[in-house]
């Protein structure tokens, strides 16, 4: 099904954000400090990486360009927002583990962390397959937002309370190829 992208304000997405969190060279800097960062704790350490698709899936592929230790990769799904721009409190797994965490050094990698329901509710999934470790980065981190208290190991850039979008993460599925972290202006999803 496609997205009519008539309800846009304008064609060009750019015009659509409100201000520049984060620009483009910020975020290739501090992806390099994470995968250095990962690369020390697991020199000569089995690991594996999670993906929290979609929005993730932009910062991981940076990030795994950026760990210089052997590693696997995996990638689940979850929703929780549907198309609008808060969370249900409804988590549905889209897309489970291909291959088994047991015994494994996990890191889950998440785009934001905002409520913490999503990632609450995925970690004690996680826990229960019994990995040798569980620990979690994300990219960006609203502290602001927090209702469920969650262990983050990493973290990229905190930010407050705004609705963001761009470099893999959407508002109804468009905006993830911004190649920066912008606030959304909400004149694009006010009128829904």
């Amino acid at each position: 099904m496609a997205i009519d992208i008539s309800k846009f304000s304008r064609p060009d997405m750019h015009n659509d954000i409100a201000a520049v969190l984060v620009n483009e060279a910020t975020i290739a800097a501090r992806v390099h400090e994470l995968g250095a960062a990962i690369s020390r704790e697991y020199a000569g350490k089995d690991l594996l990486l999670i993906s929290v698709l979609k929005g993730s899936v932009v910062f991981m592929a940076d990030l795994v360009r950026a760990i210089t230790v052997p590693h696997e990769i995996d990638f689940m799904a979850t929703s929780s927002y549907g198309s609008g721009t808060s969370s249900t409190g409804v988590v549905r797994i889209l897309k489970d583990l291909s291959i088994s965490i047991e015994g494994r050094n996990v890191v889950v990698v998440e785009d934001i962390i905002d409520s913490g329901h999503t990632l609450h509710y995925l970690l004690r999934l996680l826990r229960d397959r019994n990995p040798a470790t569980l620990r979690v980065m994300t990219l960006l981190d609203k502290p602001d937002r927090r209702e469920v208290d969650i262990p983050v190991d990493w973290v990229g850039f905190s930010i407050p309370n705004e609705f963001v979008v761009g470099y893999g993460l959407d508002y109804n599925e468009i905006y993830r190829n911004l190649p920066y972290i912008g606030v959304l202006s909400p004149s694009v999803y006010s009128a829904e």
